[in-house]
């Protein structure tokens, strides 16, 4: 285990990415991400249609929950299957935006996950969670033992506190993003305008998990 995370500079702002690289098709990888039943394995599940722009969302892996427990809500912004979705939360204690991006070739499958980086985000939490979370879902699909958080937390801080920003990196809001300063579009700044994060991707590669 370490950790994987890497800062990515994009047009809307400044994200915290993931790749893991699967040996597996891209609709197979797409289906481990997306459909509920299969969620519960690696991280949680969902109720509602995502066709609708909306489900409400809930981890499994950090406690149990009564049933009507934990359940947050989910903005879904962008979907085009199996290659990238767009998701947005608003849950508390934070405003969330995750990025999703599958990309295929030579019979394996590239997933790059990316969180938008606000100027309040904790990396050094957010980011041993995603490995933690990212690696429960290999183990998920090989069939092999769940990983131990104790392994990610605090071990993994050091690190993601001593990521160097890229130059040039924003921290503005998503809405800051899309909308510009003076409440306007910028037509090819937005995630809704087709963001790639696997673009730059470099594929050699106790606190709560986030949420």
């Amino acid at each position: 285990m370490k950790p994987t995370g890497h800062y990515l500079t994009r047009p809307d702002g400044l994200h915290l990415a993931f790749d893991r690289l699967f040996h597996a098709p891209i609709e197979d990888v797409w289906y481990s991400l997306t459909n509920p039943s299969a969620m519960k394995a690696w991280i949680g599940t969902y109720t509602g249609r995502p066709a609708t722009g909306a489900v409400r969302f809930r981890m499994n892996a950090e406690e149990e929950y009564a049933e009507d427990e934990g359940w947050m809500n989910v903005t879904i912004l962008q979907c085009d299957r199996p290659h990238r979705f767009v998701a947005d939360s608003t849950a508390p204690p934070a405003h969330m935006r995750l990025y999703c991006h599958l990309t295929e070739g030579g019979g394996m499958t590239t997933l790059t996950l990316a969180q938008y980086v606000m100027p309040d985000t904790d990396v050094a939490s957010v980011g041993p969670g995603w490995d933690y979370y990212l690696d429960r879902l290999i183990a998920a699909r090989n069939g092999a033992a769940m990983p131990a958080w104790e392994s990610y937390f605090p071990a993994f801080t050091r690190y993601y506190r001593e990521l160097t920003v890229p130059p040039r990196a924003s921290t503005r809001t998503p809405a800051e993003a899309v909308l510009g300063a003076d409440g306007r579009g910028e037509p090819g700044h937005g995630p809704e305008a087709g963001y790639d994060p696997a673009h730059d991707a470099d594929l050699n590669a106790p606190a709560r998990p986030p949420r």
